[in-house]
């Protein structure tokens, strides 16, 4: 009986990982607009006046309210907020693989259509400092470079160090981060949204 209960609950919806429910819950969209009748991949500049990462290069998104109903609800309810354009007039492609950055932070990409008119004349201006766009046949032939940042283990000053094997004398490991870089024109791309990019410009080349 115990088996039989828990091999129901095992194979019922589970979390995307240990620790979904109560990670920092994000939600992103990838624009596809036709610039001269060719497909590019639209870009934000963030607002120079806005409190967390001023000037840095984005997809339009934000964090997944308790409102939203899902995570494409909010990501459409951002790219409305940033770009101006209405959830009914953009056209869901698809969506790619959760982007987990850490057991606490998670983010849920979503491919997309918009009329690039839709957004070039209203887009908030408190928000957004520019947008721009990149083809996606140049992105296909570009060769992305990569630096590595290490990230050191830090306990807090209330650690109980007393509970662990070594105390104070614990070999905290280290690991390093790949930091993946796009140059185009007088933009450069990292951080996040170049690795969300780097995935979404694979999944492109691999059914070419």
């Amino acid at each position: 009986m115990f088996l039989d209960k828990l091999k129901n609950q095992l194979n019922q919806n589970q979390s995307l990982f240990i620790g979904e429910e109560t990670a920092f819950r994000s939600a992103i969209l990838i624009p596809l607009v036709q610039v001269d009748e060719e497909w590019h991949i639209l870009f934000e500049v963030r607002s120079f006046t806005m409190r967390r990462q001023p000037g840095d290069i984005s997809f339009p998104g934000g964090r997944i309210d308790p409102t939203d109903a899902t995570p494409l609800a909010a990501a459409l309810r951002e790219t409305h907020e940033e770009l101006g354009v209405e959830p009914n007039k953009v056209n869901i492609v698809g969506n790619l693989n959760p982007y987990v950055a850490s057991p606490s932070f998670v983010v849920y990409p979503f491919v997309a259509t918009v009329d690039y008119k839709e957004i070039i004349h209203s887009y908030n201006k408190q928000e957004v400092e520019e947008v721009f766009t990149i083809p996606v046949k140049w992105l296909l032939d570009y060769q992305p470079y990569m630096h590595l940042v290490t990230v050191e283990l830090k306990p807090s000053s209330d650690f109980p160090f007393d509970k662990i094997v070594n105390g104070t004398k614990y070999q905290w490991g280290t690991r390093s981060v790949e930091e993946w870089f796009y140059d185009y024109d007088k933009y450069t791309i990292w951080g996040l949204t170049a690795r969300i990019l780097k995935h979404f410009i694979e999944v492109i080349n691999y059914s070419r």
